[in-house]
C-alpha cells in the first residue's frame, strides 16, 4: 500500500510541476505578444523544448518512441530538446489531442482514435478491423495508394493541430487467462481494447472496456479484464503481460496498428525547416526500427516464449468474423464521403493485394 500512495503523489507532483510549468510558458509567451507580433523563438535564440506524449508505456515507449527523441536531441546539438512522457503521465491519452490542440503539450504518438482525434478519419487509426494484414501495408497504403493525402485533407479542416504521419505497429491477437478456441468461447469475455476495435468485437459478445494503460496487468490479476486485444506477443512479453495472461490466439482482427505523430500547430510552424525535416527523419528512424522489432518479435516469441500457449480459432469460423469486417467497413464508408474514400482504397488496394498472391497474400 505505501509503493502505490507514494507512487500517487509522485503522479500527482509530476502532473502539478508540468502544469506549473506550462502556465509560465504560457505567461511568457503573452508577454512576448503584447504588440500583436508572434512570438518567435528564434530570436531569443534560446534553446527550443518540447513535450511530447507518447500513448506507450515506459517499458513500450523504450522500443517504440525513446531511442529515435535520443537520437533526435542528440543531433539537435543543443538547439532543441524534446522531454518524453509516457501513457497518461500528464495527460488522460483520451484528452491528448484537445490539450495539444490548447498547446498545453506541443506533441503526440497515438493513433487517430485512441486520443479522439475529432476528424472523420480517426476511426481508421489504431487496429481498423482486417484493414491490414501485414505491417508493410500500413506505409503503403499511406504513401502509394493516397492514404496521406486524405489524412492531411481531414486535420487541415481542425484548427491547431498538425498531423505529421503514420506508421505501422505490431497486429491485434488476443491475450487470455482462458484459452479461446472457438468464437464461442469469445462471448462476455471483458477485454481492454481500443475504442473502434471494441466496437467491432463486442458483435461477438465482447466487452471492450477502457481503463488507463499503466492499470491493465493489475486489472487481469483481480480478475477485472479476462484479456487484451491492445497488441501483438512482442508486447506482451515487453510490458507484462505475457506474466498475467495464460493464452495468445494466433487469429488477429488487424494485421497492423497504424499510428501517427502529431504536434500543435503553431509550435510546428514556429520551428526552423532543418529541425522540421530532422524531426521527420526521427519518425522515419522509429518506423524502421518497429517494423523488424515487431516481426522478427512475433515469430521469435511465438515458437520460443514460453509464458503463454498458442491456441488458434479454425479458419472456416475466423472467415465468419473478416466477413463481419466487410460489413463493418460498409457502416462507416457510409458515415462521410471522406470514410467512403477511405474504404475504397482499403478494398483496391485489398483486391491488388489478393491478385498479386504469395507473399503478398496467401489467402
Amino acid at each position: 500500500m505505501t509503493d502505490k500512495k507514494d507512487k500517487d503523489i509522485s503522479e500527482t507532483n509530476t502532473r502539478r510541476d508540468f502544469l506549473k510549468k506550462a502556465g509560465a510558458a504560457s505567461a511568457a509567451v503573452v508577454g512576448t505578444s503584447v504588440l500583436g507580433a508572434p512570438a518567435v523563438h528564434a530570436a531569443s535564440n534560446k534553446k527550443i523544448k518540447w513535450r511530447l506524449q507518447t500513448y506507450a508505456g515506459p517499458a513500450l515507449a523504450e522500443h517504440v518512441i525513446k531511442p529515435s527523441i535520443d537520437a533526435f536531441n542528440k543531433v539537435a546539438n543543443g538547439e532543441m530538446e524534446i522531454e518524453l512522457y509516457y501513457a497518461d503521465q500528464l495527460v488522460p491519452t483520451g484528452e491528448l489531442f484537445r490539450a495539444m490542440q490548447r498547446g498545453t503539450i506541443d506533441a503526440v504518438q497515438s493513433d487517430d482514435d485512441s486520443i479522439a482525434a475529432p476528424v472523420d478519419v480517426s476511426v481508421f487509426g489504431g487496429y481498423f478491423p482486417f484493414g491490414t494484414r501485414y505491417s508493410l501495408d500500413v506505409p503503403v497504403l499511406f504513401n502509394q495508394y493516397g492514404l496521406k493525402e486524405i489524412w492531411e485533407e481531414a486535420y487541415n479542416e481542425v484548427e491547431g493541430v498538425t498531423w505529421l504521419g503514420a506508421g505501422a505497429w505490431d497486429p491485434c491477437h488476443f491475450a487470455t487467462v482462458d484459452p479461446i478456441n472457438s468464437l464461442a468461447d469469445l462471448k462476455g469475455k471483458r477485454v481492454f481494447t481500443f475504442p473502434t476495435a471494441g466496437k467491432f468485437l463486442s458483435r461477438f459478445g465482447v466487452v471492450p472496456v477502457t481503463l488507463p494503460w499503466e492499470d491493465i496487468e493489475v486489472a487481469v490479476q483481480t480478475g477485472e479484464l479476462d484479456g487484451i486485444a491492445w497488441s501483438g506477443i512482442t508486447e506482451d512479453y515487453t510490458v507484462g503481460w505475457a506474466d498475467v495472461t495464460n493464452y495468445f490466439l494466433t487469429n488477429n482482427i488487424s494485421g497492423a496498428w497504424a499510428g501517427s505523430y502529431f504536434a500543435n500547430s503553431e509550435r510546428w510552424d514556429a520551428l526552423p525547416e532543418h529541425l522540421q525535416t530532422l524531426f521527420k527523419l526521427t519518425m522515419d528512424s522509429s518506423h524502421y526500427y518497429r517494423q523488424y522489432w515487431y516481426w522478427g518479435g512475433e515469430a521469435k516469441l511465438r515458437t520460443q516464449g514460453t509464458k503463454m500457449k498458442l491456441t488458434t480459432i479454425p479458419d472456416e469460423e475466423w472467415a465468419t468474423v473478416e466477413a463481419e469486417a466487410h460489413k463493418f467497413w460498409d457502416e462507416i464508408a457510409a458515415k462521410s464521403d471522406r470514410n467512403a474514400r477511405v474504404v475504397k482504397i482499403l478494398k483496391e488496394y485489398s483486391e491488388v493485394m489478393s491478385k498479386a498472391g504469395k507473399p503478398y497474400r496467401y489467402s
